[in-house]
């Protein structure tokens, strides 16, 4: 059977996370009053996602992402192309990308899981040469951003169930699988496959690391 490397994003392949991205979409909001508007609310926000984020990924992403409401489909495209090329690109971590060619030298397969939405990763994969790719996706209506995520939402518990159907569709060993992740929210996702591997980890993903004697990655 075969074997596949599944990787996080936010924080685990790039110092990067979805306010980054969401704040790159605010500044370049294409009215004035649209840029204040949502710089603002964003940044009086802060506090907020950040208690929301403790309360849960799924529930964090149910708040955060109406920010995008209102947002043109066109726009978050060509907005998602610069993201990658001024922000993203720059910020990916060397160690990761080493990574990442040495493991598919090795055969394995190469796949990203995130929570990031499709604008931000389309270019990140394309770059990376990936295998596969599964991310966030913004419901559109009437082409814009209504500022909820389509079903089913890549928060916690859900890669962990995403990463086995995938597997299952395509005859992988997990216990010969390896996942990287950098969150407490990872970690049903990290147990899913026999090589997990933090990186860069929170509080609670490096307790759970040194538990389990996991192997844990400072990347820069």
């Amino acid at each position: 059977m075969r074997a596949a490397a599944f990787y996080d994003v936010d924080g685990t392949l790039v110092g990067a996370n979805v306010i980054h991205a969401y704040a790159f979409y605010a500044l370049n909001d294409s009215t004035l009053t649209g840029k204040l508007g949502r710089t603002t609310k964003l940044l009086a926000s802060l506090p907020m996602y950040a208690v929301a984020d403790r309360l849960g990924r799924k529930f964090f992403n149910d708040i955060f992402y109406r920010n995008y409401a209102g947002l043109h489909e066109d726009r978050l495209w060509v907005l998602g192309e610069e993201l990658f090329e001024k922000v993203i690109q720059k910020r990916l971590y060397r160690e990761m990308l080493d990574l990442i060619k040495r493991s598919r030298s090795e055969g394995y397969q190469q796949v990203l899981i995130t929570g990031a939405i499709e604008q931000m990763v389309r270019p990140l994969a394309r770059y990376l040469e990936v295998d596969a790719w599964f991310s966030n996706q913004l419901e559109i209506e009437n082409e814009k951003a209504t500022g909820r995520l389509c079903p089913p939402v890549l928060a916690g518990p859900e890669k962990a169930a995403f990463i086995r159907r995938y597997a299952l569709e395509n005859d992988l060993d997990l216990n010969a699988c390896r996942a990287y992740a950098d969150s407490g929210s990872d970690i049903p996702m990290l147990s899913t496959v026999g090589r997990p591997i933090a990186v860069n980890p929170d509080s609670n993903l490096k307790a759970t690391a040194n538990a389990h004697d996991w192997p844990i990655i400072w990347a820069k």
